[in-house]
């Protein structure tokens, strides 16, 4: 509608896994978009399968149900004060600001649209998404991201990819663009500058 041109995607986490999917199947070769971002990106699938055998057990999924479905407001203080932002690693500098403002995001989205969600991010298969990609992509990921293991995700994205370029943060947690927000966007800027 608005006849964009030239437009760069970035996706962090699921939002990776939509922009890839998006650039598949609009993005080119019409010319709309000239580079693709993805940050811990679960692409190309997070559930272990018969093709994606080192992917992670259904159990781990049905157990993020189970505990959104128990206690939302639990999980949802949880996840950050834990793994999300890498807090539960010894000498983290813990942010409780930044843990309040995940629970009140995650508070403010609907119940069944977030138990639904963990079954569309972790069970989507992009493969083929990213084999048809052709545009320059950057996959940056944390070495320590315990939300979307990197040996199961941007290892395997960057090999599939046509033209991807690959930055591995040494300690980075899933939460890296906030955690770490003066580094990736000084990295996010010179690829869209490049």
């Amino acid at each position: 509608h608005l006849d964009l041109r030239n437009a760069v995607h970035v996706g962090h986490s699921t939002g990776g896994g939509e922009a890839t999917h998006y650039v598949a199947r609009h993005g080119q070769p019409q010319g709309r978009v000239a580079k693709l971002v993805i940050i811990g990106a679960v692409p190309p699938i997070m559930v272990k399968t018969e093709s994606n055998p080192g992917g992670l057990p259904i159990e781990v999924f049905d157990g993020l149900r189970s505990q959104l479905a128990a206690d939302r407001a639990q999980f949802y203080r949880d996840l950050p004060a834990g793994p999300f932002y890498g807090f539960n690693r010894p000498g983290a500098k813990v942010s409780e600001p930044v843990i309040n403002n995940w629970w009140r995001q995650g508070m403010m989205g609907g119940a069944k649209a977030h138990y639904d969600g963990i079954k569309a991010f972790s069970e989507t298969d992009f493969t083929e998404d990213l084999k048809i990609i052709t545009v320059p992509t950057f996959v940056m990921h944390g070495d320590d991201d315990q939300i979307v293991p990197i040996a199961d995700s941007a290892l395997l994205s960057s090999k599939l990819l046509q033209n991807a370029t690959l930055k591995v943060y040494e300690k980075f947690s899933h939460g890296m663009c906030t955690v770490n927000a003066d580094i990736i966007n000084a990295d996010l800027l010179a690829f869209i500058k490049g």
